[in-house]
């Protein structure tokens, strides 16, 4: 986890200077701290930062590594217990498995336009593998397959938000994605707005987007953004990152990305097997041929070979039949 770690002093440094001019943070579910005490230590962001942890076996470690940090303070207890320092400008929640049951202390122990960031490993759950459990635990239908990731992000964000709802107040997100094993979210958290979040259910058969299954209908789901355009743009590789290349590589795809920030993304080789074409057209021509019929298109973090449009679904296949077989 240490690139993600990167990507989590990255997002601090990007951030703008605090409006009360000092920021504190949380590490809710700490173990040896690893995550705040970079934040603290290398973005420069952060004047305080105060880390729980119950396990006393894990507690002991963290006492030990905070006493060489200015700033830093140890609390043994549970994380769903708000520490005496809050409300924090800053709370950071990255558990084993599902956050689900320290979502609303996190929401709660914010202050206004201050910032969540949430992880979720249990990908078995929100990627469709476990569609009860999925029910269960985030109240949602999961979406399957290789689009699966990418539903597991949107679910826990839909998630985040019906939970701020109940609180009075409402999530923006600044940064979201899904990588390896989890998705990570970092989420304003501001007061109720008028306006309506943009959640709602996929039904296939009214669906323009890419294709994400028949055994809907699907979600509820985060539908908005998954990125503040501003915010991606001051995205900077930390010099002190310990996986420099990999950032480098991740965020250069996350700029390119946040130009066409639709839900889901096209896979070249998956429409071709949905059409049965004899092989698949090549991404670049793929991406000239849309831009030519004046849509957007851009590479995803999500998948290599991954790219979001704002073309219909219908535009899409018709163009990959004509590429596939130009006469």
């Amino acid at each position: 986890m240490a690139g993600d770690r990167d990507l989590a002093v990255a997002f601090a440094r990007a951030l703008p200077p605090p409006a009360r001019g000092v920021r504190t943070g949380w590490e809710m579910t700490a173990a040896t701290g690893v995550r705040g005490l970079r934040l603290l230590g290398e973005s420069g962001a952060f004047q305080a930062f105060t880390f729980s942890e119950a396990n006393p076996d894990a507690f002991r470690v963290l006492r030990e590594n905070v006493a060489r940090f200015p700033g830093a303070r140890a609390v043994e207890g549970d994380a769903r217990v708000v520490p005496p320092e809050g409300p924090f400008d800053y709370v950071d929640l990255d558990p084993y498995g599902t956050p689900a049951p320290f979502v609303p202390t996190a929401l709660g122990s914010v202050r206004l336009g201050g910032i969540v960031a949430i992880t979720a490993t249990d990908m078995m759950v929100l990627a469709g593998a476990q569609p009860s459990a999925c029910a269960r635990r985030y109240g949602a239908q999961p979406v399957r397959g290789r689009l699966g990731p990418e539903g597991g992000l949107r679910i826990l964000l839909a998630y985040l938000a019906r939970h701020a709802k109940e609180l009075g107040r409402s999530i923006r997100p600044m940064l979201a994605y899904a990588r390896d094993h989890y998705v990570r979210a970092y989420v304003e958290v501001n007061g109720r707005t008028d306006s309506v979040d943009p959640v709602g259910v996929i039904e296939p058969e009214n669906w323009p987007g890419p294709w994400v299954g028949d055994q809907g209908p699907y979600g509820p789901l985060w539908l908005g953004p998954l990125f503040d355009a501003e915010l991606v743009a001051r995205l900077k590789v930390p010099d002190d990152a310990a996986r420099a290349r990999e950032v480098e590589r991740f965020l250069a795809r996350l700029q390119e990305e946040v130009t066409v920030d639709r839900p889901f993304y096209f896979e070249a080789n998956l429409l071709a097997a949905k059409l049965e074409l004899a092989e698949p057209p090549g991404l670049r021509a793929v991406r000239a041929g849309l831009r030519s019929l004046g849509f957007q298109v851009a590479r995803t973090h999500a998948r290599p070979e991954g790219f979001r449009t704002d073309a219909p679904r219908s535009v899409v296949e018709q163009l990959v039949r004509r590429l596939a077989d130009p006469a």
